[in-house]
């Protein structure tokens, strides 16, 4: 028995090691599919509405679940601006599951991605669990880099969502699908005390594996920053 714990205690460094590689990996994947979508040759997502946006997540290659028709299952990140500012915080890591987005395009692995448009929506994030469409509203985003963000259906919705598989983009809606704190892969990434909210509110330092996303989300979701003082 003495001797299992001794090989379970060395193992644990190892596995650790394993899945932090993994989250770096899931980090890169996502931060390629948030660029590639951006300029996707079928319109692309628009620039204005990822410069309007709290916080933008990225799921990479979602699976649908074999043995469950319907339903999609996928790991990735997200990122929120700290503050209102042009900063984002570190990547925070997330799992969707349900809905059935995949299938909206006709696709079997499908990478996501989705805007947070408004605070309510910024906070709804911090939960565990978010089920998209009952706790917070989305819509399907629309295509276009020029597209002008100012519809009133567009100023409503929580969140906006597109997706990408097998070389066809859309906006896809993920109305059914549920969104969960991966407290796991956080703590393999930052250390066994960190915090979802930590993380998203900037208080967590960002790793080097994250810097390319930051480069790319501040050329692309750049937005000038408003003097509330009037100064």
């Amino acid at each position: 028995m003495i001797r299992g714990l001794v090989c379970l205690a060395a193992a644990l460094p190892l596995l650790a090691a394993d899945r932090r590689a993994d989250d770096v990996k899931r980090i890169d994947a996502a931060t390629t599919d948030l660029v590639e979508m951006i300029h996707a040759k079928d319109g692309g997502i628009p620039e204005t509405l990822l410069q309007k946006s709290q916080c933008i997540g990225i799921v990479p290659a979602a699976k649908r679940a074999g043995f469950i028709v319907g339903v999609d299952y996928g790991k990735g990140i997200v990122s929120c601006r700290i503050h209102d500012t042009n900063r984002w915080s570190a990547p925070a890591f997330i799992q969707i599951e349900g809905g059935s987005f995949g299938a909206q395009i006709g696709a079997g692995e499908t990478d996501v991605v989705f805007a947070v448009m408004h605070e309510d929506g910024m906070h709804a994030l911090l939960k565990d669990k978010v089920e998209l469409g009952v706790d917070v509203a989305g819509m399907a985003g629309p295509v276009g880099r020029n597209i002008q963000a100012n519809s009133d259906v567009l100023m409503r919705a929580e969140i906006l969502s597109w997706s990408r598989a097998r070389g066809v983009f859309a906006g896809v809606d993920l109305k059914g699908a549920t969104l969960h704190t991966d407290h796991d892969d956080d703590v393999a990434m930052y250390g066994p005390d960190v915090t979802h909210q930590a993380i998203l509110d900037g208080t967590v330092a960002t790793p080097a594996a994250a810097v390319r996303l930051h480069r790319e989300l501040e050329r692309y979701a750049h937005r000038p920053v408003v003097n509330k003082t009037g100064d």
